[in-house]
């Protein structure tokens, strides 16, 4: 297989500006596109105001179109300017970035699709890499790593739930009956499960002074179920943060900032000389 050429000309230029970050052309095209951004998800909620929709919708659209049409000639220099168009077609931000062009165009044959611009706000993710947030990510990392650890103890949670909130629905179904608005079982485990995670719609209330008293016992539940989730969570998150902090061998002992080389001699941050042992 032959190697991919050189970037080379006006491609090099181009790919500089929209993917280099480091130099002011780079720079000032991240802001200007994070702004944009921004400004086009705004047009798109305010559009959805109908008081607002009918006094400035020409300006909206017009608005709209013109964001459409440069992230379009934005979408084709990121393709043009690339060695290998289709490994970024296919990837997530070159997802991202196509969904963000469709919206518009897709308004002629589906009714109110343009709203679909919201999906902007994806590429919104690009602040990670333009404010060079990526340290961030090993956080992001632990974070789900501890909820792919927590999936089986929560799911046994949502399971036991959902069992509570069969028996007590059907309960308050026995007790309120259609007369009081729990016309069926099914809408009882729907008000059950309302009020168990604390929403209260309000749509249903039980009357009795029976079903009161259940509703009650049902609140005071909520509220202890309520932590479960959260607690399993936070402590697999501990663990696995733990775990990688001890993976990650350990930190300066003047400084505190952690030692990313394992045979560093000096501390990337202050210069202290590190402890060959640690």
């Amino acid at each position: 297989m032959d190697a991919p050429k050189k970037i080379t000309g006006w491609r090099l230029k181009i790919h500089e500006i929209i993917y280099g970050t480091h130099t002011p052309a780079g720079k000032l095209f991240d802001i200007i596109l994070l702004v944009a951004i921004l400004y086009s998800i705004i047009i798109v909620m305010l559009e959805s105001v109908e008081s607002l929709d009918n006094k400035y919708h020409s300006f909206f659209n017009i608005s709209e179109w013109i964001i459409t049409i440069l992230f379009s000639i934005e979408y084709i220099l990121r393709i043009l300017c690339v060695n290998q168009p289709k490994k970024y077609i296919f990837s997530f931000y070159g997802i991202v970035d196509l969904l963000s062009t469709l919206p518009k165009y897709l308004s002629y044959i589906i009714l109110d699709s343009q709203f679909l611009s919201v999906f902007r706000a994806f590429r919104l993710l690009r602040v990670f890499r333009i404010l060079k947030l990526i340290r961030f990510v090993g956080e992001s990392n632990n974070l789900v790593r501890a909820l792919k650890n927590s999936r089986s103890k929560i799911f046994i949670f949502i399971f036991f739930v959902l069992i509570i909130s069969v028996i007590l629905g059907t309960v308050m179904y026995l007790i309120e009956g259609p007369e009081n608005g729990f016309r069926s079982i099914p809408q009882s485990i729907y008000w059950c499960i309302v009020t168990l995670t604390t929403v209260g719609f309000g749509d249903i209330t039980p009357q009795t002074p029976v079903g009161q008293m259940l509703a009650t016992i049902i609140m005071i539940i909520g509220y202890g179920i309520i932590a479960v989730p959260t607690g399993i969570v936070s402590a697999e998150y501990a663990a696995s943060r733990n775990k990688t902090i001890n993976e990650n061998d350990s930190s300066c002992e003047n400084c505190g900032a952690d030692i990313i080389l394992s045979d560093a001699k000096y501390c990337r941050k202050c210069g202290v000389k590190l402890n060959s042992d640690a």
